[in-house]
């Protein structure tokens, strides 16, 4: 681990990766190849393999860069095949569901409000809070996990599925409190559509997570089209299941690819909120080792930093190019605007799109807020020094950024 990162790892856990790194001595290792999982999955589903060629080339990509690159513990591998074989069993009941249901894929999505701003600036605050309104929709977390009703589930009735989130909730909390005070998961609140990108096998969340260079390069050659599209599949699938009057969607990710995001959903209004980033990259560098560390006693606390801060800044970048061409479809938010009220921030993204914010509405949101106080998980302590980071370097990397909106 690097000098001035420690990551909070429990006693059973180290057993089991002490026990599981005896085991490799002798051979026996947890396989992750691309094509034990896929027979793993057609296995469990007693369905065919479906994927397009870009999907079966990422798989092939990510896998290869899991076994190369990420130094999994024992128990980061266990997790990770198991996350894996959710990710594959869950594209084959999406494909088997859609030759069932057709008509799912016509459903129409009307243009989503989508929340895209770096780490850290406040877009977790301000999705959840338009998420209190009834009749936005936004990605609950069990939903991520648990995207398909379970077998004589009553409609409307998710009860299972959010029970499980919840139990898997309790074992990250377990598992990494430290965790918590950095970014709250919430079983039954919203999450980032990022991750429901992930069941494309084109998205950030595997670099994010771990070590993993290879997919990272191999990913950023692609064209995001795909994911994009279907990750509109399954809102499609989402909305079948609880329909609303708009969605809501909120990942930094989006970023990178808004050109994309607006072929597949045009129209769609760009929330983007701002904050100095030298208040918002020690916390973010801090949130991702500690995430990696989960998976990985190998963290180089310092390298996923300096990676981050090249990545988030080429996505500022890339962002402000598609503001160029598209002015029209961006409404920024300030972080201390936000903070200070963010009522006034919610009526000026309601006033983009047409909605009006009743008093209801209104007591809703404010009632949420009361429930979710800053740093009612912990508080979460950092330093740029402790991921080897300079003002400066912060700065250069964002030049570009920071002068278009005064940061």
């Amino acid at each position: 681990m690097t000098d001035g990162f420690t990551p909070f790892v429990r006693r059973p856990i180290r057993l089991l990766n002490r026990l599981g790194s005896l085991l490799e001595e002798r051979g026996v290792t947890v396989d992750l190849s691309a094509e034990t999982l896929r027979r793993r999955a057609v296995k469990a589903t007693g369905l065919p393999w479906s994927a397009d060629r870009q999907t079966d080339l990422a798989l092939d990509a990510l896998c290869r860069s899991i076994i190369e690159d990420a130094q999994l513990s024992t128990f980061g591998a266990l997790v990770i095949r198991a996350r894996m074989h959710g990710i594959l069993t869950t594209r084959l009941r999406v494909a088997a569901l859609l030759e069932r249901y057709p008509d799912i894929a016509t459903l129409p999505i009307e243009p989503p409000i989508v929340i895209a701003g770096l780490q850290r600036s406040g877009t977790t605050m301000l999705h959840r809070l338009i998420a209190a309104d009834p009749d936005m929709r936004a990605v609950g977390s069990w939903e991520v996990v648990h995207l398909l009703p379970r077998k004589r589930e009553k409609s409307g009735r998710p009860t299972v599925r959010i029970a499980q989130t919840k139990a898997a909730e309790l074992a990250l909390r377990y598992l990494n409190p430290q965790f918590f005070a950095i970014h709250a998961v919430e079983a039954d609140g919203p999450e980032e559509d990022v991750l429901l990108q992930e069941y494309s096998l084109l998205s950030q969340v595997p670099e994010a997570m771990l070590h993993v260079p290879s997919y990272a390069e191999w990913l950023s050659k692609q064209d995001m089209h795909g994911s994009y599209a279907y990750l509109k599949v399954l809102l499609q699938i989402l909305q079948w299941q609880d329909p609303r009057r708009r969605w809501v969607l909120k990942t930094p990710a989006h970023l990178e690819h808004l050109d994309t995001l607006l072929d597949v959903f045009p129209d769609a209004l760009i929330v983007q909120t701002h904050r100095d980033p030298l208040r918002t990259t020690a916390s973010f560098s801090s949130m991702l080792a500690h995430g990696h560390s989960v998976f990985s006693e190998h963290v180089d606390a310092r390298e996923v930093a300096r990676h981050w801060l090249t990545r988030n800044a080429d996505m500022v970048n890339r962002a402000l190019d598609v503001r160029e061409q598209r002015p029209e479809v961006f409404l920024d938010v300030r972080y201390e605007d936000l903070v200070d009220d963010p009522m006034a921030q919610v009526e000026r993204i309601y006033a983009a799109v047409g909605f009006e914010l009743t008093e209801e509405v209104r007591a809703r949101m404010e009632e949420h807020r009361k429930g979710h106080a800053q740093h009612s998980h912990g508080v979460h302590r950092y330093s740029l020094e402790e991921f080897g980071l300079s003002e400066g370097e912060v700065n250069d990397a964002y030049a570009r950024d920071r002068a278009a909106f005064a940061l």
